[in-house]
């Protein structure tokens, strides 16, 4: 089935994947998949367990090789690019991932400083400044920039993952589960300042989530991986309108209608 053109936004791409092959020993999780990603949408990757959802996302920032195709972000090809400008590109994005990802060791002020110290000369006090606004920025008091991650709930770790994604100031955020252990409310809240942040900033949102809620609330495209590669893009319409059987079942089952999803 294909897509409606009129859905698809007309602005820059600004990540765009070609016949990219991802494996590990003789299992391909990813055989010839293309992806476009605009500037400044929130685009939701879903696909079932497996089908490479994380691993594509890895592959993007660098932490898992590919064995074919090619991967461009600001019109650069990754492959191609100087160590320096790799990293200046890096510096252009900032990643949350799963579980958060935070050092045990570390205070949240400490850990959103991480990214600062890697790529940036700066003072102790600016450091002390920015984590102080970034903390503030995902609706975090003040006084969980001296916690450390054990100290924390889960939304908290959340938000504090977030804040360090944040840190360099990133035109592209790239999201991985960010509402997965959050109950009903805490899950909408975290939706609510995706979509605020990206609305205030100007970011580009890379959000990988099972979350049919996410993907109502938030998405403006969405993007659905089986079979190795990018099965549909396009908005909710286009998912639930879709004839493939994955399709079908994940936007068509009880909890899809449970949150308004009708085909």
């Amino acid at each position: 089935m294909a897509v409606n053109p009129a859905t698809i936004p007309q602005g820059e791409v600004i990540i765009a994947a070609r016949d990219v092959a991802i494996g590990f020993g003789d299992h391909m999780v990813i055989d010839g998949l293309d992806l476009d990603v605009y500037s400044g949408e929130v685009l939701g990757v879903v696909g079932g367990s497996g089908t490479g959802k994380s691993v594509l996302t890895r592959c993007i920032i660098g932490l898992v090789p590919k064995r074919r195709g090619t991967i461009t972000v600001f019109d650069q090809d990754l492959d191609e690019t100087t160590d320096q400008d790799h990293k200046a590109i890096e510096r252009r994005w900032g990643v949350m991932f799963q579980h958060g990802a935070l050092f045990s060791s570390l205070t949240v002020k400490q850990n959103i400083q991480v990214p600062l110290r890697e790529y940036l000369n700066l003072s102790v006090p600016l450091m002390d400044e920015i984590a102080r606004l970034k903390i503030a920025m995902v609706g975090l008091n003040p006084d969980a920039g001296d916690k450390y991650p054990s100290e924390l709930s889960g939304g908290m770790i959340k938000r504090a993952a977030l804040a360090r994604a944040l840190a360099l100031d990133p035109e592209i955020v790239f999201l991985d589960e960010p509402t997965s252990g959050l109950d009903p409310i805490g899950a909408g809240e975290f939706d609510t300042l995706i979509r605020t942040l990206r609305d205030t900033l100007g970011l580009t949102v890379y959000m990988v989530t099972h979350d049919l809620d996410s993907l109502v609330r938030i998405c403006d495209r969405i993007a659905a991986l089986a079979d190795g590669r990018v099965i549909a893009t396009g908005t909710m319409a286009d998912m639930v309108r879709h004839d493939h059987p994955w399709l079908r079942r994940y936007f068509g089952g009880e909890r899809a209608r449970a949150v308004g999803i009708r085909a």
